[in-house]
């Protein structure tokens, strides 16, 4: 297994800290013991597949969940000592929608802006401006029923921002969303990072979005594995990665194995190793495979290449294991309290 990367970052500009920080589930630990900072003003994101523990680290950070052990603080804040200081400076986006249909997106705002103690006379402007921030203004009267999802999603990052938060969360922020709407989500966060002096905190399990961000943690089986920028993470692991198709998957490896020292293993349909120089390898492979392939695919490192270097294997591959592997700890664990 590669070495775990880290960036430290001074604790004087620390948006969120954190400190050996796990949550137990009965015999179950969805989160085992992370140490995490994020400096003021980065965007970081949490990458890996459902059930990797991210959302629970979400959770946690924003007070929804209390840790079983460890320590966390948010914009200064103690998430377990000091919940509502932590909650007055947080904004937060959950994966499944949280607005009130009935309502009108105005009025969702509103609804929020009384919770928040937003005082009267600073609404209204702050209604319009991160409204247009979002380019809903000209639909704020109209009924959240009537949106889309994404027009939904962005209302909601609209609503996490009414406050001023310090520290924005983003849990799976475009889930469900078609490519383009996607897409468009993205830019108005860009936008959002230019017009407001805010941390973005982000979890995701798709590749290109991981790419937008400052830093990465790569999140798996409630363990972060590597953190660092998107290209230091690529550049890591040095390898260009190929994938070929054959007839018998467990005779190419182990040819693989014999002919070149190659460690392969199948991921996405196919027999799947990394090597330096891909496109030069090819033509040797060909020459010296004992037997047939059908295709071969060569790609420069990504940052599924390199969860697939610390995990075995590549994110879309561990989405059903993991999920699944939570669903039945949790399973056991209910019927254990019966």
């Amino acid at each position: 297994m590669t070495e775990l990367i880290t960036t430290d970052r001074p604790t004087a500009q620390l948006a969120v800290s954190v400190n050996g920080l796990e949550k137990n589930y009965g015999d179950f630990q969805a989160v085992r013991g992370i140490d995490l900072s994020i400096a003021s003003g980065e965007t970081f994101g949490f990458l890996g597949p459902n059930g990797a523990g991210k959302s629970t680290t979400i959770s946690m950070l924003c007070t929804l969940v209390t840790p079983s052990g460890g320590n966390a603080q948010v914009a200064g804040f103690d998430v377990v000592r000091q919940r509502a200081e932590v909650r007055r400076n947080i904004g937060l986006v959950f994966q499944d929608t949280t607005l009130d249909g009935y309502l009108t997106a105005e009025r969702n705002l509103r609804l929020h802006a009384e919770l928040y103690g937003i005082p009267r006379g600073m609404v209204n402007d702050r209604l319009r401006q991160v409204l247009d921030m979002v380019g809903l203004w000209d639909r704020k009267d109209s009924k959240v029923s009537t949106f889309s999802g994404g027009m939904k999603r962005r209302l909601e990052i609209a609503r996490g921002l009414m406050h001023s938060p310090r520290v924005l969360f983003l849990d799976e922020p475009t889930v469900g969303l078609d490519p383009q709407t996607r897409s468009s989500i993205w830019s108005y966060i860009r936008e959002l990072k230019q017009a407001e002096d805010i941390t973005i905190f982000l979890t995701t399990h798709y590749m290109d979005e991981a790419e937008y961000c400052d830093r990465i943690a790569i999140m798996d089986q409630g363990k972060i594995i590597a953190l660092d920028t998107p290209e230091a993470l690529k550049a890591s692991i040095g390898k260009d990665r190929v994938q070929i198709h054959t007839d018998d998957d467990a005779a190419a490896i182990a040819a693989l194995a014999d002919q070149f020292g190659i460690t392969a293993t199948v991921a996405e349909g196919a027999v799947t190793f990394g090597v330096e120089r891909g496109e030069a390898f090819i033509p040797k492979l060909f020459a010296e495979f004992p037997l047939p392939i059908r295709s071969v695919n060569v790609a420069r490192p990504t940052l599924d290449d390199v969860f697939m270097s610390y995990t075995g294997s590549t994110i879309r591959d561990a989405e059903t294991t993991v999920a699944q592997r939570g669903r039945d700890a949790m399973t056991m664990f209910r019927g254990g309290r019966r």
